[in-house]
């Protein structure tokens, strides 16, 4: 069947079912896609008949909630419709393994903790196999070796993502599954540490020792990326400090505890009040340090006292100023949170340091309650704490204030310290097609507010190893500034168990030998190359270079608004500085899922919905229809009435179709017969009204494209539903006394031609709706194509309607006939609602005043409305007096009351039958 200007329809019709509905249809369909491999990518080498799609990895930790289901549809639906549209889809799915949710995930799954001294036990058991592991704190948990830990990882990954698998497929995803990749697999492995070396070669990749964001719970570095700013608790403390003559100076801090790491006080060099001090010295409280008053003009005037104390490193400005004036480092907080234990030698005073020792080991929390008692005992705090809240950095996983330490890390440029390639980057997006475009301004405000290059190291286990090594001198010392590296023929590697060119097993970690770099890539620099993973970029095979060739750059990235910032920047970043160009044309952008109470739908605060529950109690098709009708960027409330909206409109279409297709097939006990075949010619659709249907059929489906052609899913399902629900409610019947061919309520049978028209129209219409429906409700219309099309391939596999052929059917007739005629059945149907009395019962004679515009209209169908109305009698139609020139949108009216009954007589209600 293809979509010309004469097009006709052949249809190989089945038997129908005795009794119809969406329960069990996705386990029949399902099964059928997997056997003919309907969803499966062609391996089309034109890369103009490819559309690929950069789908989102799930995060495996656990389980899903609604929130993916709501966005995974909005990408299916595009996925069937460029299906339909002749393209060959590249449509794989992955599985984002690595990073700190699979890793606590595990720990608390099993009961273990990784102990990096600790060998690995080939034989090892996990004390515990669900939630009795999460009841126990860090220090109870089994201590394993990390390659134990890692396999435990792998184990358990692998379980959810059976689990994932099985929700995506009974939600009807179209994902080719043969294209299924893992963050943590080998070929991932090898493009993610390929395209980190080549970095390092560029330049673009490189290590430096310096202060940076540190999560005590989880012990890592954290990104600029995944930072989240959260109120906190706190309370502001006026210490003084004092010039050479005893004279005090006040300042304000919340963090008494870093009074040993104090270097200087900075203030404003347009502050009045302490213009004539900088320059000066003053001494710091309880342990006598001299530092500098400075000027810097990020110090705020109005905030506390004017005047801050700098201390490496409190907090990000801390750093700032460090880094600009050129100060000290005197650290004293620790990666494990808590006070170094051995006191600094730049504090000198014999009572400071037996102080600072009272403190070491201890946390914030409890060093800060010590500093505090002594400067009351001193006098050195002027009146008591006051509350106060500020807005703390935290890492967007944890649950504590995070620290800033001075630690080795590996980072990558990206715009944060070079200007010229943070405007690279703002252009990159100014070429990128942003869906809705208001959310372009999201990814120019973050790249415009970089402050720092992206830190891609992390301080975990369960993730893709840096491919480096170090020298190890004679003295033992590691020579971190000329890493080894592997050649990109033997990638992936993993340096803790693997040996570089030249060296033997046993220098490792020996002096004049080498030693493995022992952090794991941060899981975004994996993610972050998720287009080059699927296309098999830079891999050495002839297959692998014609699939990058043909899918390169992809041509979707669909995501949550929320990691704007992270994952769809990162990968502008690595496409850019790697192929010279954006990794897709077009980026959509999902909103989130609100709970009845309008809150956001998450696992931390316990309000989500298991996707599954829904599935089995409304069917796929009515939880799709309610993600479905979500436009994008805009958050939806979780809808239990939509998603029965959403399954009464499958049903429907089951419904309609069945009767359109029994019509004709009938043997003489009025059951279904056997199979059958039609011809649907639009020459044969000769009666206005069926005429006018083929014409608002026609507006339907270029409005459709259209918007789905733009990714506004939601306005093309509107549209479609909106004509779907008139055709069923007004059209057929109006029309299906003529398509049966039976005589009307006068004794007189229709024409053959007639009939012939109704029959067609209905069976055109219905084609191509089930078509139009497809990409939302992909079971029931699989159903119904199967009824009209045995033997031919997936409605999923048929070409998506085109107007052409329905515009010629039209004859240029009136798409308004359709509704004004469905008018005037509305008020001949209502004169017996009012009367209450039976819908059977004969109208005697009526007459209907009907505005100028849709008086010929009402004319041209009015033997369909006499018979759908029963009209036995005289149905005359007069022009009603004073009607508007037009009526705006009529067409999408239904029941309006632009046509009134002038006078009626009805008739007797027909004897009801006994019931046997």
């Amino acid at each position: 069947m293809t979509d010309q200007d004469n097009m006709s329809i052949h249809a190989d019709l089945t038997p129908l079912p005795d009794k119809v509905g969406v329960d069990g249809l996705e386990d029949k369909w399902r099964k059928t896609w997997d056997e003919e491999g309907t969803y499966r990518f062609r391996q089309t080498r034109d890369r103009k008949a490819v559309y690929s799609i950069d789908t989102p990895p799930p995060t495996v930790s656990g389980s899903l909630h609604v929130g993916h289901v709501f966005s995974y549809t909005h990408t299916d639906v595009i996925a069937r419709f460029k299906r339909m549209r002749g393209y060959d889809v590249f449509y794989p799915m992955g599985w984002d393994d690595n990073g700190l949710p699979t890793e606590r995930r595990v720990q608390n799954y099993y009961g273990v903790r990784v102990d990096t001294s600790l060998k690995y036990d080939p034989d090892f058991k996990p004390p515990f196999e669900g939630t009795d592991g999460k009841k126990l704190d860090a220090r109870d948990q089994v201590p394993i070796s990390r390659k134990n830990f890692i396999e435990l990882c792998e184990r358990l990954t692998a379980q959810d993502e059976e689990r994932f698998e099985e929700l995506w497929r009974s939600l009807g995803l179209s994902i080719d599954w043969d294209q299924t990749y893992h963050t943590i697999g080998e070929h991932p492995q090898r493009v993610a540490q390929k395209a980190f070396l080549r970095n390092l070669a560029r330049g673009e990749a490189y290590q430096q020792e310096a202060p940076g964001l540190w999560d005590v719970t989880f012990q890592t570095a954290v990104a600029q990326a995944e930072l989240e700013s959260r109120e906190y608790p706190g309370f502001y403390h006026k210490i003084a400090f004092h010039f050479e003559d005893g004279t005090p100076i006040y300042i304000e801090t919340t963090r008494p505890e870093l009074l040993a790491a104090c270097t200087s006080l900075i203030a404003n060099p347009e502050d009045d009040r302490y213009k004539p001090y900088f320059g000066q010295t003053v001494s710091s409280p309880l342990f006598k340090v001299k530092v500098p008053i400075l000027a810097h003009p990020a110090a705020e005037m109005d905030k506390g006292a004017g005047i801050a104390m700098c201390c490496t490193f409190g907090d990000v400005t801390d750093v700032e100023w460090w880094r600009d004036l050129k100060l000290p480092t005197r650290c004293i907080i620790g990666r494990n949170g808590r006070i170094l234990s051995e006191t600094p030698d730049w504090i000198e005073d014999g009572e400071g340091r037996a102080i600072y020792h009272e403190t070491a080991g201890k946390t914030s929390f409890s060093a800060r309650k010590i500093i505090v008692d002594h400067l009351r005992e001193s006098g050195d705090m002027e009146g008591e704490p006051t509350p106060t809240k500020r807005m703390t950095n935290f890492y967007e996983k944890g649950d504590k204030p995070l620290e800033i330490v001075t630690s080795r890390q590996w980072y990558l440029r990206n715009g944060g310290t070079d200007q010229q390639l943070n405007a690279e980057l703002i252009e990159r997006g100014k070429e990128l097609n942003f869906h809705p475009d208001f959310m372009r301004v999201r990814y120019e405000n973050w790249v415009h507010g970089l402050n720092g290059d992206w830190l891609i190291s992390r301080q975990r286990f369960f993730g893709v190893p840096f491919p480096l090594w170090y020298p190890v001198n004679e003295e033992g010392e590691v020579d971190y500034a000329h890493p080894i590296t592997p050649s990109e023929d033997i990638l992936p590697i993993d340096p803790s168990t693997d040996v570089p060119q030249g060296y033997e097993e046993s220098q490792r970690d020996q002096p004049g030998g080498f030693t493995a770099e022992q952090d794991i890539m941060d899981t975004w620099a994996t993610s972050s190359l998720t287009p080059q993973i699927v296309t098999h970029w830079a891999e050495p095979d002839q297959a692998s270079e014609e699939l990058f060739k043909a899918t390169f750059p992809m041509d979707l990235r669909p995501q949550g608004q929320d990691i704007i910032r992270t994952w769809l920047f990162s990968s502008v970043a690595r496409a850019h500085l790697e192929n010279g160009c954006l990794p897709w044309s077009n980026a959509t952008l999902s909103g989130w899922i609100l709970d009845p109470d309008h809150k956001k739908m998450s696992k931390s605060k316990g309000n989500v919905v298991v996707p599954d529950q829904p599935i089995k109690e409304y069917g796929a098709d009515a939880v799709r229809y309610w993600a479905a009708a979500a436009r994008l960027g805009l958050d939806a409330t979780y809808d239990i009435g939509q998603m029965k909206i959403g399954r009464r409109l499958a049903i429907k279409l089951l419904n309609a179709s069945k009767f359109a297709l029994a019509i004709g097939r009938e043997d003489e006990q009025h059951h279904v017969g056997a199979a059958a075949s039609a011809d649907w010619n639009p020459t044969d659709v000769t009666e206005p009204i069926d005429r006018s249907v083929m014409a608002r059929l026609a507006q339907v489906i270029d409005q459709a494209t259209a918007s789905l052609e733009a990714y506004e899913h939601s306005k093309a399902l509107e549209v479609i539903e909106t004509f779907f629900w008139l055709f069923c409610d007004d059209y057929i019947e109006l029309v299906k006394n003529r398509a049966y061919g039976t005589a009307d309520i006068n004794g007189q049978a229709p024409s053959p031609a007639s009939v012939l028209s109704a029959r067609t129209t209905l069976g055109l219409v219905l084609d191509a709706f089930v078509r139009l429906l497809a990409p939302y409700l992909p079971f029931a219309s699989e159903e119904v194509w199967s009824w009209m099309h045995e033997g031919q391939e997936s409605v999923h596999r048929s070409a998506w309607p085109t107007s052409a052929p329905y515009t010629a059917a039209a004859q240029g007739a009136d798409p308004e006939t359709l509704v004004w005629a469905g008018k005037a059945l509305a008020e001949l149907r209502g004169l017996k609602s009012q009367a209450k009395v039976s819908m059977k019962t004969p109208i005697l004679s009526a007459t209907l005043s009907v505005p100028a515009e849709g008086l010929d209209a009402v004319r041209s169908s009015l033997a369909d409305i006499r018979e759908a109305g029963r009209v036995s009698g005289d149905l005359k139609l007069e022009t009603q007096a004073g009607a508007a020139d037009s009526l705006a949108d009529a067409s999408m009216e239904a029941g309006g009351e632009s046509i009134t009954v002038a006078q009626s007589e009805l008739g007797e209600p027909p004897v009801k039958k006994p019931k046997k």
